[in-house]
């Protein structure tokens, strides 16, 4: 796939995909709340759909994709398995599992697609449709994919360099909350490259929040030049914000995703923008496609990937997704 039809498809899309519907808390309440929208319920067979990931314990990102995912389980009557690891050989045993109970889909991310591609192969040959989301957009067709959602992350973290430049940022400080992740790779390379001024990595443990904040506050105590955070999730940004007061530093802070505390932090100017890719859209688009491919055999995107971002939230337009993030979708 050439870079620049998918950097041109990125812009389109980001543009027409900035507002998404809206979903409740999981289980039931999510069955609630889409019946809310009024987007009605199939009457189609019920189906079994897996839907695996790598999320790791309280990265909060997670919960937005989930609940996207659990609205279109409930219009389209299907039945929503949901597992997770941040581990790429232990969430290939999720999607073995998954095979194993004769799912008639599968969802999943590609955050470590060596670890990964074998099984993910093993389900695509056996004749059961497989969609990828969030990440893998580099690897989804190698491994047998219908369709991938989310996004470029290459180009989210070149937008985030290009724009820091025009800000005025000398030393940036891009933050990997977790090792391997080809997604967060991207993100940092994207930025070094078209970042005008030095660039430097850290990475931390996301799984432990203390050992974030300290290592973070670590590097900026060891080097006063740095003038930007970019840390590559809500979460992690917002405990950035903690490591730049224990520093004394005068850096500010930068981020990659949204949830409801990162909305108010660019409402009040503590975190300058964030870059969201919509998870609510990836996990609402990843159940409804298998569910529209296997009830009418439809298959979206042509080839491509269906992106859905980046889309930059700042302080001029924060108040058009913030009743959205309240709701936890955005």
């Amino acid at each position: 796939m050439l870079r620049t039809g998918r950097r041109a498809g990125t812009i389109l899309a980001a543009l027409a995909l900035t507002v998404t519907a809206c979903s409740g808390h999981g289980g039931k309440k999510a069955q609630e709340s889409a019946a809310d929208t009024g987007a009605g319920k199939a009457n189609t067979p019920r189906m079994k759909i897996a839907m695996v990931t790598h999320q790791a314990p309280g990265d909060t990102f997670w919960d937005i994709v989930r609940k996207g995912a659990e609205a279109a389980a409930a219009k389209d009557n299907v039945q929503l398995v949901y597992s997770n690891d941040p581990d790429g050989d232990k969430q290939a045993t999720l999607v073995q599992n998954a095979i194993d109970s004769k799912v008639d889909g599968i969802a999943v991310t590609l955050s470590h697609p060596d670890a990964m591609a074998g099984t993910v192969k093993k389900a695509t040959g056996g004749g059961i449709p497989v969609v990828v989301l969030n990440a893998g957009v580099d690897d989804w067709q190698k491994v047998g994919a219908l369709e991938f959602f989310g996004s470029d992350e290459s180009l989210a973290g070149e937008s985030a360099g290009t724009r820091l430049g025009t800000e005025g940022a000398k030393h940036v400080l891009c933050v990997l909350h977790e090792q391997g992740s080809v997604s967060l790779e991207a993100r940092c390379g994207g930025l070094a490259r078209t970042f005008s001024g030095k660039t430097d990595k850290v990475y931390v443990t996301g799984t432990n929040m203390p050992s974030v904040r300290s290592t973070i506050a670590a590097k900026l105590k060891q080097d006063k030049s740095i003038d930007r955070v970019v840390a590559l999730g809500a979460p992690f940004a917002l405990t950035a914000l903690q490591s730049v007061k224990d520093a004394g530093s005068a850096a500010k802070v930068a981020a990659f995703d949204m949830n409801p505390a990162m909305v108010k932090a660019v409402q009040d100017g503590t975190v300058e923008w964030a870059v969201d890719q919509q998870p609510y859209l990836q996990g609402y688009l990843a159940v409804d496609s298998l569910w529209l491919y296997r009830t009418n055999g439809n298959v979206l995107g042509g080839g491509k990937t269906t992106p859905t971002g980046p889309y930059f939230v700042d302080k001029g337009n924060v108040a058009a997704v913030a009743k959205y993030a309240a709701r936890g979708t955005r």
